[in-house]
């Protein structure tokens, strides 16, 4: 492991000694795995990821091991993949599942968006595999651009984060196949995503806008955590058992320095709800755990 030192100067620096650094694991080089916009943890294969790329690279999942090394690529046969964006893994009834967001929306059009349900395979092996179900949807009163997307199990639902509103919005489906285009409904919006710095904007308005919009997003195996990512730092929200989300993102979340990502749009919780796994974009692409405090 190569400790990481923070790259983004003192806008971004932590207090020395107040939270444990982040881990570099692996470099992803695979040419195939160019644009990785999501990621989730395994729920049956020890030590694997899935990974998927952004728009424009077919209805593809790929499994990759803590090298960063490509394991398999599965096939979701009958899906557009407009614009893959967040996966999520889960799950429900006594089976696992993974699901991907096709909520991308750059230029604020899309009337109609879509979640892709798929069942993990027993056997990690390239395969083309059908959809488990999938849900059509739109958003209540007008477009967003959707990056950040996770699945809470035990309460059914869907969790999605708006990218470009400012506060970032958190909606909700509920999770299970339907005939039928559904309506997300806004819960919250999120406390404490910082703006980006005035030096930053003025030194780079575009980029420098973009850089603390959230991209990614991964809920903990016991409900309890949330976590959001934007190119900045990661942000975990923690709730008590039997609090709701809003009166959990209304408090300040914890911010973790990730250190070096360029793009960085993935994000998935470790097993135990105990550290952050985070990738980017750009090959070779790193795969940075970040450890969490102690709760």
């Amino acid at each position: 492991m190569l400790a990481l030192t923070h790259g983004f100067g003192p806008a971004d620096a932590a207090a020395p000694g107040a939270l444990p650094s982040p881990d570099l694991i692996a470099l992803i080089r695979d040419r195939g795995l160019s644009e990785i916009s999501g990621i989730a943890l395994s729920g049956r294969h020890a030590d694997t990821f899935w990974v998927h790329n952004d728009s424009g690279n077919g209805p593809y999942l790929h499994a990759i091991n803590r090298r960063g090394r490509r394991l398999a690529t599965l096939h979701i046969d009958g899906v557009a993949a407009r614009d893959f964006e967040d996966m999520a893994a889960f799950e429900l009834d006594g089976r696992r599942y993974l699901l991907i967001a096709d909520t991308g929306d750059n230029g604020g059009v899309r009337t109609e968006l879509e979640l892709v349900v798929v069942e993990e395979p027993a056997v990690l092996a390239d395969a083309k595999l059908h959809p488990a179900w999938t849900q059509r949807f739109r958003w209540p009163d007008g477009a967003r651009d959707v990056e950040a997307v996770a699945v809470d199990a035990q309460a059914r639902e869907v969790l999605l984060i708006s990218k470009k509103r400012v506060p970032p919005e958190l909606l909700r489906l509920p999770l299970g196949a339907s005939d039928t285009l559904q309506t997300a409904a806004v819960v919250t919006t999120l406390h404490g995503i910082a703006p980006p710095p005035a030096l930053e904007l003025a030194g780079n308005p575009r980029f420098g806008r973009y850089r603390s919009q959230i991209t990614a997003a991964d809920l903990s195996n016991d409900g309890l955590q949330l976590a959001v990512l934007n190119y900045r730092r990661a942000h975990v929200y923690r709730r008590s058992r039997g609090e709701d989300w809003a009166r959990a993102l209304a408090r300040d979340p914890i911010e973790l320095p990730f250190g070096w990502a360029m793009q960085a749009e993935a994000l998935a919780f470790d097993v135990d709800g105990d550290a952050l796994w985070i990738s980017g974009e750009r090959i070779p692409a790193p795969l940075i755990r970040v450890p969490l405090p102690e709760r």
